[in-house]
């Protein structure tokens, strides 16, 4: 499954009654069907997380089918995408042994994905062209080629290394294997450096700063006091609304951060429009004087996408499953620490999925996930639900 968000793209398709049958769409089928016929997966073991995940994406489905038929077979296949990717990885993360064998399975398929980057940042042609890559009108800044790689924009590509981070670090920290961690961290931050962009730069930021936190980890609603006082102070002093901040910050790590905050700044502006059950994408042509393929305003942020698919009620939902996900993690961190007094290796790995989720969080401010990136974070949050379970970490299933 791993193997095919790294080397398939979205341009190797067939259709089929209209709708795009991705090579990606044939893994999560095939791994579907073996999770079910395995029995790896029963819905004895659905848990809060499961239920928020399904009930999101079956809401913001039906909302938009029902509120307008803007790309409907688009919103039915994400929600398909959606459920198959997550219990297929439900089913084939179990424990932290599965998850620590995927992150050091994913080095020796790192390595050469690495090579064809290089390749492509070099010569400025993509080598996954030959299987349905873009291979024209590249990315560039600065006169310099921003890698994609297999995927269908920079940022999105950069979120790969960001996301993956750090629980490379807690490998590298809290695990035997320290070789495969500190690899793994190199070419995490190689793939973020080699976007030539800014998101993707904030996002390993926050992937490694979030570590810094690890001494004050049993603090954790301290911290979270900390984050808020800052940002209200941050909008006491900031002569522009607070969500322009990522515009403040592109002008130190690059990008188009006015895109972003302006972006949100024209959405609350039109909340009445859509906070009930969303707007067709068309309706937002005017909000910049571009337009996407879509026919709308490109919208950049994972929060108002929910919210023009489906109104408020699908971002409380997204909320919701964040929410419960970082509880999730912080109730099995407790699990782990009443056990042993001193850190053990469950510990460094469910921090680092508590950092990698935060990675997302602040990510989805400024992209939206689109292509194969989806796929990764659908596993991400499954492990999350998988090794947050207490039976599990105590060595039952």
């Amino acid at each position: 499954m791993i193997a095919g968000v790294l080397y398939l793209t979205q341009g190797a398709r067939v259709e089929v009654f209209g709708i795009n049958f991705f090579a990606m769409r044939f893994l999560e089928l095939a791994g579907i069907i073996r999770v079910t016929l395995r029995k790896e997966f029963s819905l004895d073991e659905i848990n809060n997380v499961d239920r928020v995940f399904v009930f999101l994406y079956f809401y913001t489905m039906i909302v938009s089918l029902l509120h307008f038929s803007e790309f409907p077979v688009y919103r039915i296949g994400v929600t398909v995408d959606a459920i198959f990717c997550y219990f297929t990885f439900r089913g084939l993360i179990k424990d932290y042994e599965d998850l620590e064998w995927l992150l050091r399975a994913l080095v020796a398929l790192l390595v050469p994905f690495l090579i064809l980057l290089f390749v492509e940042r070099l010569t400025a042609y993509n080598p996954f062209s030959i299987v349905g890559g873009s291979s024209e009108a590249l990315w560039f800044r600065h006169g310099i080629p921003r890698c994609i790689g297999s995927f269908r924009h920079p940022d999105l590509l950069g979120t790969l290394g960001a996301s993956f981070l750090p629980l490379y670090i807690a490998l590298a920290f809290g695990s035997p294997d320290r070789v495969k961690g500190a690899i793994g961290i190199l070419l995490c931050l190689a793939i973020v450096w080699l976007t030539n962009s800014g998101g993707p730069v904030i996002a390993a930021a926050v992937g490694s700063g979030g570590w810094v936190f690890w001494r004050f980890r049993t603090k954790t609603s301290l911290i979270l006091r900390c984050i808020v006082a800052l940002f209200v102070i941050l909008a006491l002093f900031m002569k522009a609304p607070i969500w322009y901040l990522p515009d403040k910050l592109s002008s130190i790590t690059g990008g188009h951060g006015w895109h972003r905050s302006y972006l949100m700044d024209i959405a609350f502006k039109n909340l009445g429009k859509w906070w009930l059950c969303g707007m067709r994408i068309s309706e937002t042509k005017d909000w910049f004087p571009y337009t996407v393929v879509s026919g709308g305003a490109d919208i950049t942020n994972q929060y108002i996408s929910f919210g023009i698919a489906a109104g408020l009620a699908a971002i409380g939902l997204f909320t919701l499953l964040l929410v419960r996900a970082f509880r999730t993690i912080g109730i099995a961190l407790r699990a782990v620490r009443d056990v042993s007094s001193k850190p053990v290796e469950k510990e460094f790995i469910l921090w680092g999925l508590g950092v990698m989720l935060l990675v997302h969080v602040i990510n989805w401010f400024g992209v939206t996930y689109y292509d194969q990136t989806s796929v990764l974070y659908y596993m991400q949050l499954a492990a999350i639900s998988s090794l947050g379970d207490v039976s599990t970490l105590s060595g039952k299933h």
